[in-house]
């Protein structure tokens, strides 16, 4: 589904992340500017640590997230430690996996 393609504001539409997770992959143009980015980081954050454990894998996750650019994935990160810091511990592969790469983002 393109920006085009999308009906009302993006913040009202349901977005289907378990499809999105089992498939890998954003449809081409899905994250159309930065706000729709950052407003779909904050909907899969909440959606990770509201489903039910196994409902996704953290390969899934971690294919879910290159999708997106760099500052967005750092974004993620940030999000999910301010809404849920507990929550790291059970993403820490995730997370330094992610963190090494973007070792020079963290000080922009």
């Amino acid at each position: 589904m393109t920006s085009s393609q999308q009906q009302g504001p993006f913040a009202a539409q349901a977005i289907p992340f378990d499809e999105f997770l089992t498939a890998g992959k954003l449809p081409d143009g899905y994250l159309s500017t930065e706000y729709i980015a950052q407003q779909f980081v904050e909907r899969l954050v909440h959606y990770i640590l509201s489903v039910p454990a196994g409902s996704y894998s953290m390969a899934q996750l971690s294919h879910l997230l290159e999708q997106l650019d760099p500052r967005t994935q750092v974004f993620f990160f940030k999000r999910l430690k301010e809404t849920s810091p507990d929550s790291l511990k059970d993403f820490a592969p995730l997370y330094y996996g992610f963190m090494n790469e973007f070792h020079s983002l963290l000080f922009t």
